[in-house]
């Protein structure tokens, strides 16, 4: 083909080794053009470089051997098998290459009788010295080189019907033919900046490594393109976002001196609300006084200054995107709750919304409880509520004599509406998609401000990769005086000496959960299930004591009256599935039990573990296992280990990988096709810091030297939002 010719966008069948034949299953691997082909990256490589005499190698090695074909054969077995069986000799000794059911080795060997072959795979023991069963191998003819064989060689990722030699040959092809057509997207002062190679050279090693340095050398400029791709479509995201016009709340003149508080009066028909509460900014108490009467705590002063970060996005011209991160019980909704204080006092709404009808119904009882004797009204909104109820309670918020609506998706259906609505909070967001948390914005006045939370902790690497287009504040320390829960692991065959702990825990006064992951028995999974054992505990363990059952699939009306009952200590013992794991609120709970803890996941045992710890008493999180696996036993050893849950989820990714870990979030998946969050996560810091340092200088990658980078940007932004897009 001529060089004009020669474009990335080339289908794949005119590589060397493709044509026809295997340009469907190239396709179903996803490589149709050769620019795919470029950047289908091995998954790992052989070394071949070294080549020992046949005498030296043992089994167990991958080993490349070369020697004269001196023998061939195909010896039939039973039921049709067919055993191709070919002997290397060298001046040392002999070694084996075997096939099984694969006769064209056969013919293909008989011809090269007398001639050196070079072969490449795992070495077994067999009954006259060593064999290789499946190797590759190549025939040596007359001025042929070793080295073209004996090298680094790639394994790429495969389908069904593509051949590994094929994706060979079309890698070392595309690299002989095209790579002058690669246009490096990187700019050459980030080049000098960071060290890096130019990337066709780096193409080049990594399908044909020189050395193992070069090779690595090779890997992390392109793990940083990478990141910085997806870093730069953050930033300019973040910047489009901090251009828009949204709400600026004056909360500047809430801080002012205090001046003499009214008395209490009638409060003003719902027409008047806003402008009355307007008129008396300056007249009002002081916010922080009024929070510090409104918390029966003091904060902290990881709270207080994440409070701060969200006035200051609030009193800014620009819509907040800010995503609040704490750990279980560090007080994230007491900082949501003072956000929201500052929104109503500016004479604007409030909309907090919780994935489930349990914990919407709770924050509704918690702020109403602090809320209501400053004269804020709450709303509540969920999907159980009468046609009456919801009548009602929409009509509220649509007048504004709701200050605040506390709800469930039930927020964003059609007939709700907002007077004046200025700030949305989301709750354990990763639980909402993308268009749900949109539908509740619009709803808003312009471009309301959005306050994102989760109790799950989030490595680094991952905050960036998912939320990088959201500023980040983070509560890194826990209220004082809480007592950590105490964890330990325990075998199945110690379930008795639990239930007997359990037993002195109640009989001082205190409660006790028991988690199963499941709600009913599974022929499939002979895990612990809720149903079964709230049967046995009633029945043979404790049957003197009050055992409650919640599981999300019973109706609304009895999950509502079993955790009324539980609160209220009507019950000693609360039997569940993973539906407490957000959110339940009970001090008196002293004790968690998970049954077949083994099978949680790090996150899930630790968002399970914050329900207890919550009162004045000594508390504990027993899990009973059965760890048959390495990756088992390493989460239970790190829930007893440590109580920090960043710790707790950089292991999670560790053990995981970042797209499990990431799916929970219902818009997308981080994959990389080269980039390891867990090995390369300095990288990413680096690439991030770039990439701000890039849109500083040019927001629009207007000038010419970014142009490249613009263009790769824009071509792979919609797939990056998909993924990390929030709003």
């Amino acid at each position: 083909m001529p060089t004009a010719y020669r474009t990335l966008d080339s289908e794949t069948q005119f590589l060397k080794g493709v044509g026809p034949r295997f340009a469907a299953a190239m396709a179903k691997a996803g490589l149709r053009t050769v620019r795919d082909v470029l950047y289908h990256l091995p998954r790992r490589y052989e070394d071949r470089r070294h080549i020992p005499p046949i005498a030296s190698v043992r089994p167990g090695q991958f080993v490349t051997v070369k020697g004269e074909l001196t023998a061939i054969e195909g010896r039939p077995m039973r039921r049709g098998m067919v055993i191709v069986r070919g002997t290397l000799s060298d001046a040392t000794g002999n070694i084996d290459l075997v096939w099984f059911n694969q006769p064209w080795h056969r013919r293909q060997l008989e011809k090269a009788r007398g001639q050196t072959v070079i072969a490449y795979g795992m070495a077994k023991e067999a009954r006259w010295g060593c064999e290789i069963a499946s190797p590759e191998y190549e025939i040596l003819g007359d001025g042929d080189d070793a080295e073209a064989f004996a090298r680094i060689v790639p394994v790429y990722p495969l389908t069904d019907g593509l051949p590994q030699v094929t994706v060979r040959k079309a890698a070392r092809d595309a690299i002989a033919r095209y790579l002058d057509a690669v246009q490096d997207p990187l700019p050459s002062w980030i080049l000098r900046e960071q060290m890096l190679r130019d990337l066709r050279w780096c193409l080049r090693q990594i399908h044909q490594p020189e050395s193992d340095d070069l090779r690595l050398e090779a890997r992390r400029r392109l793990v940083f393109e990478e990141f910085l791709v997806l870093q730069v479509a953050l930033a300019m995201r973040r910047a489009e976002t901090h251009a828009e016009i949204g709400t600026c709340f004056p909360i500047s003149r809430l801080l002012a001196a205090p001046a003499p508080v009214k008395a209490k009066q009638k409060a003003p028909p719902p027409s008047a609300l806003f402008t009355e509460i307007e008129a008396e900014l300056r007249e009002a108490e002081p916010l922080w006084d009024q929070i510090h009467r409104m918390l029966p705590f003091e904060l902290t002063g990881a709270q207080r200054r994440v409070i701060e970060e969200i006035w200051a996005d609030m009193e800014s011209p620009h819509p907040m995107n800010r995503l609040l991160q704490g750990d279980v019980g560090s007080g994230k909704t007491a900082v949501a709750a003072c956000a929201m204080l500052a929104a109503v006092r500016c004479g604007y709404q409030s909309a907090l919304m919780a994935p489930t009808e349990i914990l919407a119904e709770q924050h509704h009882a918690n702020l109403r409880e602090i809320f209501e004797p400053l004269g804020i009204e709450i709303a509540l909104l969920v999907g159980k509520q009468t046609p009456t109820q919801k009548k009602k309670a929409a009509a509220r918020t649509a007048s504004g004599a709701a200050h605040l609506a506390v709800g469930t998706h039930a927020l964003i259906q059609e007939g709700v509406s907002f007077a004046k609505l200025g700030l949305v909070v989301i709750d354990e967001q990763h639980r909402f998609g993308v268009l749900q948390r949109a539908a509740l914005r619009e709803k808003g006045l312009g471009n309301p401000d959005v306050l994102v939370m989760t109790a799950t902790p989030i490595p680094r690497t991952l905050t960036m990769t998912l939320y990088g287009d959201l500023d980040l504040s983070v509560i890194d320390e826990m209220p004082p005086g809480r007592m950590p829960v105490r964890t330990h692991a325990k075998t199945p065959g110690e379930r008795e000496s639990v239930y007997k702990g359990v037993r002195k825990l109640i009989e001082s006064g205190r409660q006790a959960y028991f988690v199963c992951p499941m709600v009913s028995e599974s022929e499939k999974m002979l895990a612990q299930a809720a149903e079964e054992l709230a049967y046995r505990l009633r029945q043979e363990v404790y049957p003197d004591l009050r055992i409650g059952l919640l599981h999300g699939q019973l109706p609304s009306k009895q999950k509502e009256e079993a955790m009324d009952a539980f609160r209220r200590h009507e019950l000693d013992i609360l039997v569940s599935t993973t539906v407490i794991e957000v959110g339940v609120d009970v001090a008196n709970a002293s004790v968690m039990v998970v049954e077949d803890a083994n099978r949680f996941g790090l996150s899930q045992l630790h968002q399970l573990r914050g329900r207890v710890g919550r009162g004045a008493h000594q508390s504990f999180c027993i899990l009973i296992g059965d760890a048959r696996t390495d990756d088992a036993q390493a989460r239970l050893d790190i829930m007893v280990q440590t109580q920090d849950g960043f710790k707790i989820a950089e292991e999670d990714l560790r053990l995981r990988g970042p797209g499990e870990l990431a799916g929970t979030r219902q818009s997308g998946n981080v994959e990389f096709k080269i980039a390891d969050l867990v090995q390369d996560g300095k990288m990413l810091e680096v690439a991030r810091q770039v990439a701000i340092e890039l849109i500083r200088r040019d927001p629009h990658l207007a000038a010419r030297e970014h142009q490249a980078l613009r263009q790769r940007v824009t071509e792979e932004r919609p797939s990056l939002m998909a993924v990390v897009s929030v709003s």
